[in-house]
């Protein structure tokens, strides 16, 4: 505030013409010196140049020949998975698991939150491409004191005492000569879409683990069933030797061992039972429920049909297909933008303003002529010496585009190796499968016939315990190996990175993801909460397209590096 008297500090208001032919001025001007962008251009990295997921032809899984049926399967090339793969497992209570769990789940709705988190914080740095306007109004009272004039005028009194009324609008505008808010906007976006992508991970990680849990269910229960089958049968041997023991044709050790071979069984059970319970909950959180409101739906392997035609997307698609992976090219396009920030904070910048209003003794004149005022200002700002604080912080953000780089090529190494386990996985499985099912086979004839001998008094107590403990692992490894296919069938899925809806067109994509038209089944998009949808330049979806630089990007040149970001596959 000026501390002269009001009068002194007033000037005449300026007319509205000149202040519309100021404010065309500074629209031209931020168009014209805006066009150019400091730092790299990012471009989408290429699909790595690979031909296959493992090396050689790729084999489906042969069961082999000669031995006990088991259920085939075929890999298909170059097919593409379903969105709702879960549905391949024909199982309803599974399907109706899977939808109430992406539902209800509130680590999803974290994940969508965290996408309105990123939007809005993109728009928001989109406001410092236009004018900062803010107004104050102040009213204060002064009391001066006059030392000169006691003595001449003692009339005047010794103080001055008036009040002012300060009404007025400040507008500041820094035009963005160097781009370094069009690369800040671009990391946000960049942040935004990497947002986009850890949603889809989340939804996929979900379903997984849902499908994942539930065939753990239903394995815990095949082997809980077996073991009481073997304990029945070890409990009518036991019978069998009491009466023979009663009967003078067998020995008490002989009952004893059948015994103990009984308690070992039982002694099974409750392990067993305690991580059916906890797979229960597991379920049931993952449900997005309370352990004590537990889920309805309940799983064993008679309901669960394996997969037979496999789909094996192509490895030029994989990278477009997994969200890890389209997260990390994200980053790097945040990383990238990055760049550009640290060089444009380095060069020097231009700041508009402009201040206008009126300054009276009371609120009645506030606004009558002569009262106005304004000023008008331009200015020059740029580093000179900071300590060679700006030029680490580029030389920073630089090193986090390496780390970017580095981060993304991993995640692709990753995403070939998950998805080369899970197809060697299915085809050991296959003999796996073949050779569990003639061991139980074998191993219950074997006891059978032990059975019938023990019965008959015609064999030894130690051939009945190896035949019940043959018996008793060949059909627990048989129900283990029959849920690891089908576990690995669907960590299969997870590895070519399930299907995300994509091209939905109602507002949730809930009801795309789980709809059960095959229409719908192929095409969803992102759900933005709330009923604004953001534009199609401010909301990037999964598979969005990035645009080409302008003209005048293209003929900026980055003082440090490459004007456009490398491929980490090139070369």
């Amino acid at each position: 505030m000026d501390p002269r008297p009001p009068v002194a500090a007033l000037r005449q208001r300026p007319r509205a013409s000149s202040i519309a032919a100021g404010a065309m001025v500074l629209t031209v001007l931020s168009i014209a010196i805006s066009g150019c962008a400091v730092g790299p251009n990012f471009n989408p990295a290429a699909a790595p140049d690979v031909d296959g997921f493992v090396r050689g032809k790729l084999a489906s899984p042969n069961p082999g020949s000669g031995g006990p049926r088991v259920a085939g399967q075929h890999f298909i090339t170059g097919a593409d998975v379903s969105a709702r793969w879960w549905a391949a497992f024909k199982s309803q209570p599974l399907n109706d698991l899977v939808k109430q769990s992406v539902e209800q789940n509130p680590n999803l709705q974290a994940a969508e939150a965290a996408i309105k988190i990123a939007h809005y914080n993109a728009l928001a740095q989109r406001g410092l491409f236009l004018p900062q306007v803010t107004g104050n109004s102040t009213s204060s009272r002064f009391l001066f004191a006059n030392p000169g004039q006691v003595p001449p005028i003692p009339t005047e009194g010794p103080q001055s005492e008036f009040s002012l009324v300060t009404n007025q609008l400040t507008v500041s505008f820094v035009p963005d000569i160097w781009g370094g808010n069009y690369r800040a906007v671009e990391s946000l976006d960049a942040a935004t879409e990497q947002q986009l992508f850890q949603l889809e991970a989340a939804y996929l990680t979900l379903t997984s683990n849902v499908v994942t849990a539930a065939i753990q269910e239903a394995s815990l229960r095949g082997q809980i069933a077996a073991t009481q089958r073997i304990i029945a049968i070890e409990r009518h041997l036991l019978d069998i030797l009491k009466r023979q023991l009663s009967f003078g044709e067998a020995a008490q050790a002989d009952v004893l061992a059948q015994d103990a071979a009984l308690a070992q069984a039982e002694e099974l059970l409750p392990p067993l039972e305690k991580q059916l319970s906890q797979q229960r909950d597991l379920l049931t959180a993952l449900a997005g429920q309370y352990a004590a409101d537990e889920i309805a739906q309940k799983f064993d392997l008679a309901h669960l049909r394996l997969p037979s035609n496999l789909p094996i997307s192509l490895p030029s698609r994989l990278v477009d297909q997994r969200p890890d992976v389209r997260a990390a090219e994200a980053n790097m396009h945040a990383a990238s933008a990055l760049v550009g920030v640290s060089i444009a904070a380095r060069l020097p910048n231009i700041v508009l303003s402009a201040n206008g209003g009126s300054a009276s003794f009371n609120w009645a004149t506030a606004f009558v002529p002569g009262t106005g005022f304004y000023t008008l200002g331009a200015g020059v700002t740029a580093p000179i010496f900071d300590g060679f604080t700006l030029y680490n912080k580029q030389k920073a953000a630089e090193a986090a585009l390496d780390q970017a780089e580095a981060l993304y090529r991993a995640a692709v190494i990753a995403a070939f190796q998950n998805v080369a386990d899970a197809l060697r996985a299915l085809q050991a499985d296959a003999r796996a499968m073949t050779a569990a099912r003639r061991a139980e086979e074998t191993a219950k004839a074997s006891l059978d016939i032990v059975q019938k001998q023990l019965n008959a008094g015609q064999v030894n107590q130690l051939a009945v315990l190896n035949a019940q403990q043959t018996y008793l692992t060949a059909a627990v490894v048989r129900v283990q190996t029959e849920a690891n296919r089908l576990a690995d069938t669907a960590a299969l899925f997870m590895a070519l990175g399930g299907n995300w809806p994509a091209n939905c067109t109602v507002p949730d994509w809930r009801q795309c993801a789980m709809s059960d038209s095959p229409e719908a089944v192929v095409s969803a998009e992102t759900k933005w909460i709330g009923n604004e949808q953001p534009s199609k330049t401010n909301a990037p979806t999964r598979r969005r397209k990035r645009r080409a630089p302008t003209a005048a990007e293209s003929q900026c040149r980055d003082t440090s590096r490459s004007g456009t970001h490398r491929r980490p596959w090139a070369g």
